[in-house]
């Protein structure tokens, strides 16, 4: 089997590359993850960055381009039309272009740290791992 040095995530995730061999395409859709990368072969179906892409694009755009709107507000004091014809298509596209690279960059970070669901290990043993009232540390 071959040995991959896989890119930082930040660069296989603002190029939408795999982030493995960082050449295979990640999406097969604009925002459906592949199945599998088409070069190295990695299976894909651990990616789930759930709504994470869309509250940090969501949040950062909207505090860049809100920002830029109360500016252009106390600086030049245009109307209302103008801020309508600006701001709203402003947030589309902001939160259209950086949505797939952010969702392709938390992907990367999620294989490039081997992120996981957690487990517990005393599920279901109640008063068991040092959690019960035996188990305390007495004053």
């Amino acid at each position: 089997m071959p040995t991959y040095d896989p890119p930082p995530p930040i660069i296989s995730g603002l190029r939408c590359r795999c982030p493995r061999c960082g050449q295979g395409k990640l999406f097969a859709g604009f925002l459906t993850v592949a199945k599998e990368c088409d070069q190295c072969g990695l299976d894909l179906s651990f990616a789930d960055p759930a709504d994470g892409p869309a509250f940090f694009v969501m949040s950062g755009v909207g505090i860049v381009v809100i920002g830029l709107f109360a500016w252009a507000e106390v600086a030049w004091h245009p109307p209302i039309w103008v801020h309508l014809l600006t701001t709203f298509p402003a947030l589309i596209i902001g939160c259209l272009a950086s949505l797939r690279p952010v969702k392709a960059w938390l992907v990367a970070s999620q294989y490039f740290h081997k992120a996981e669901e957690a487990r517990f290990s005393s599920l279901g043993g109640h008063g068991e791992g040092g959690f019960g009232l035996r188990g305390r540390a007495r004053d």
